[in-house]
């Protein structure tokens, strides 16, 4: 009972747990912030992305039927083009097609590029992501790779021609109301997260239950928020690059996770999850101190 007592009381554990709950949340807020806007201008973020899609080797199935196209086509002269760099590991058939290496996927828009100084690696190459376009940033994005991908190429091919599997599309088509869910949360997450953040500064100055209750609502809300949004989009990169990896493997396109971007958002969900657990703390901590504050607390006059 006295180490109770001696909790209660104690200024220093109480003070160090809410500026760590405080810190917290501030970091929380930041990372919820570049979940949704990383991206959003060339450069800025690139690496958190939900996912990247690799085109630089689009029509490889072209290749190994190469036999059966006529040289003098529109398609035949690619081919002979490309054919004449695989063997020294350099053949960049998106550069022919008129189309990008990669195409980054992020929440608000997509970013496209080409790999530098080549889209094959080796001992000696390490291709870098080199952007050069971010499309306009949009609420109610949602990439459409058949479409993106077709106007790019050039007006004499068409992904017919290429093989495109025409069940990535519809598999990324039902994606799109995943999207629309994710910006939601994680707007609402950025919205009582900010909100929290300036309740966790006035509860470490307003020392009442009433500033406690207040942040443990707004940090659950936000806790809520960010974990079905982290969930959802785990979930939905998951999906994504597998469907793509397994239906366009034949055809030479590939889709890497955004690792850097499912970091952040796990982050954000711990970060804001310990400053609920905090509060919840402090909730109980100041309502055992108001109630060993009453006169007629038997405990309060044996240790006070």
């Amino acid at each position: 009972m006295r180490s109770k007592g001696f909790l209660a009381k104690s200024p220093t554990a109480p003070i160090v747990l809410l500026v760590l709950s405080l810190l917290s949340c501030f970091v929380a807020f930041v990372l919820s912030l570049l979940c949704i806007f990383a991206g959003s201008k060339s450069g800025y973020l690139e690496n958190a992305n939900l996912l990247t899609l690799n085109t630089s080797r689009l029509g490889q199935s072209i290749l190994k039927e190469s036999k059966h196209i006529d040289p003098d086509s529109v398609l035949g002269h690619v081919i002979g083009t490309v054919e004449g760099e695989i063997n020294d590991l350099v053949a960049d058939v998106a550069k022919e097609l008129h189309i990008h290496d990669f195409y980054s996927v992020h929440l608000l828009d997509y970013c496209e590029g080409f790999y530098t100084p080549s889209p094959v690696a080796n001992d000696t190459v390490h291709p870098k992501k080199n952007v050069t376009l971010c499309s306009n940033r949009t609420s109610s994005f949602h990439f459409n790779a058949t479409k993106i991908i077709q106007q790019e190429l050039r007006s004499d091919i068409s992904l017919p021609d290429l093989k495109w599997p025409s069940a990535l599309e519809h598999g990324l088509g039902v994606a799109k109301l995943a999207t629309h869910v994710m910006f939601v949360l994680y707007c609402l997450g950025v919205a009582a997260t900010g909100l929290a953040l300036i309740g966790v500064f006035l509860g470490i100055v307003v020392t009442r239950r009433l500033t406690a209750i207040l942040n443990v609502t707004l940090a659950m809300i936000a806790f809520l928020a960010l974990a079905m949004a982290s969930i959802i989009s785990t979930t939905f990169i998951d999906k994504a690059v597998k469907l793509i990896n397994e239906v366009g493997d034949a055809v030479g396109i590939a889709a890497y996770k955004g690792n850097t971007f499912l970091g952040m958002t796990w982050a954000a969900t711990i970060l804001i999850l310990f400053t609920t657990v905090a509060w919840i703390y402090e909730f109980f901590r100041r309502r055992r101190v108001g109630k060993m504050s009453r006169p007629d607390n038997k405990e309060a006059r044996i240790w006070g």
